[in-house]
């Protein structure tokens, strides 16, 4: 069977070099997303003031809590789809991609059901201030409306990745970002439709890149052209993509819930701690693209060669990948330490000296720790392509763990000084477990390769 041009064998070859040209292609799409992000953040705050720029920014731990379940489930279910890739075995490939649509579908229409019952409630609970209540609920219930479309996106854009092509789904996200700014742009100032313009937006250009990931499986994907027998259900398919999958939903939603709390215990601080939180998280997301990149090119790249059964190609892969995490947590550093402020005003006008003093400190404390930051990505995501998500679950409560202590024991005795340090504290409890989780896992697989034991 003919296999498209794009797809790439990363059990082969130099890991330095497979690493970085898979990351680097995933590197310019998340780029250009959250360049799209930051000017889709500024139109807000330029257009529709600082309040609305507020309540949209603080729904931005319950959206992590929702979507990064979306996110993470659709990442795992790649896994199965990448390590049968890796072990030549095309056939199950196909039945794992379509037991996946399925699960999906249905997740989809729960979730989406569910969490927009539920809304405006969870708001609440998380003492959203008042006078940004309204433009959170209105922003952020339109963006659960889209659940269907986030699954569609993540799930074919992961299972492209999966094998080996990183550069198309990068390419439909580029499109689908100038689509997002574009509508942006017409929703707020054409139309008028406030804050729900932007979170109309951001679906709209979701269903259009999710659209365009799937005609580009279609039409140019052979290895994945689908026959009736693929779609026959097969009970192990589906419970070897619920153990992947779910724990690293959960993975996102454990984490995400330590944030909402920590997000709660801003929110008791003011609107103006919300404000500098909300724009030094805008920063951070931006300079923190790098660690996204190799974090998702380390699932494929674990995945691919588990599959092949090449452990030692893949400790070769993380010690690479570390060196490449490392060199630009450093660089990275120096630029927020002398530059942090002037970014921070892409968001705060010049006027708002307290926010703009509390976002700088803030990056310049998390910047500090980015090192670790490097190794839960790298580390975590390549156990999950390991094929043990279950360990990805546990590093998420110790992120839960760190954060919350800190939200509930420091934040009300040091203020904004203890939020800063929150996610460093999470950061470094996740990878004391990490580290170590990942050479026991590694051993444990060498084991069954030298029985010739079957992984699942």
């Amino acid at each position: 069977m003919q296999k498209n041009s794009n797809i790439k064998d990363l059990t082969i070859g130099n890991p330095m070099s497979l690493i970085m040209g898979f990351a680097v292609s995933l590197l310019w799409g998340m780029l250009f997303q959250q360049l799209y992000n930051i000017i889709d953040t500024a139109i807000v705050s330029w257009t529709l003031g600082k309040e609305a720029y507020a309540g949209m920014g603080s729904t931005g731990a319950v959206n992590f809590l929702i979507m990064g379940f979306c996110m993470g489930v659709c990442n795992g279910f790649a896994i199965p789809i990448a390590q049968r890739f890796g072990a030549k075995d095309y056939k199950s490939m196909r039945k794992f991609y379509t037991h996946a649509i399925i699960l999906c579908s249905v997740f989809a229409v729960v979730m989406t059901f569910l969490v927009s019952i539920f809304c405006r409630q969870i708001l609440v609970a998380m003492k959203t201030p008042d006078s940004l209540l309204q433009y959170a609920y209105s922003y952020i219930i339109v963006i659960f409306l889209g659940i269907p479309a986030t699954y569609m996106y993540n799930l074919l854009s992961a299972t492209i990745r999966a094998l080996g092509d990183s550069k198309h789904p990068v390419q439909f996200l580029i499109f689908g970002s100038i689509l997002n700014i574009a509508l942006d742009l017409v929703f707020i100032m054409v139309f008028h439709w406030g804050i729900s313009g932007a979170a109309f937006a951001t679906v709209l250009s979701q269903i259009f890149t999710g659209v365009m990931c799937l005609i580009h499986i279609l039409k140019k994907i052979e290895l994945l052209k689908l026959s009736k027998e693929d779609w026959q259900i097969d009970r192990s398919h589906f419970l070897i993509l619920f153990n992947m999958g779910v724990p690293m939903g959960l993975q996102y939603s454990i984490t995400a819930i330590g944030s909402v709390i920590l997000q709660t215990a801003i929110n008791g601080l003011g609107e103006d701690a919300v404000t500098a939180v909300t724009t030094a998280s805008k920063v951070t997301m931006f300079f923190c693209i790098p660690f996204d990149a190799l974090g998702s090119t380390m699932a494929t790249y674990g995945g691919q060669n588990v599959g092949a059964k090449r452990l030692d190609h893949l400790t070769d892969g993380l010690k690479a990948a570390c060196k490449i995490g490392s060199i630009y947590s450093i660089l990275a550093f120096v630029i927020i330490y002398f530059f942090g402020r002037y970014f921070a005003m892409i968001f705060i006008d010049a006027s708002e000296v307290v926010c703009l003093d509390n976002a700088h400190t803030y990056l310049i404390w998390n910047s500090i720790f980015w090192i670790p930051l490097a190794l839960v990505n790298i580390v975590r995501f390549l156990i999950q392509g390991m094929g043990y998500s279950m360990f990805a679950v546990i590093a998420g409560v110790m992120e839960m763990i760190g954060r919350t202590l800190v939200a509930t024991v420091l934040v009300p005795h040091f203020g904004f000084m203890a939020v800063c340090l929150a996610s460093p504290v999470a950061w470094i409890l996740a990878d004391a477990f990490l580290i170590p989780a990942f050479f026991a896992v590694r051993n444990k697989l060498q084991k069954i390769f030298d029985g010739q034991v079957e992984i699942y």
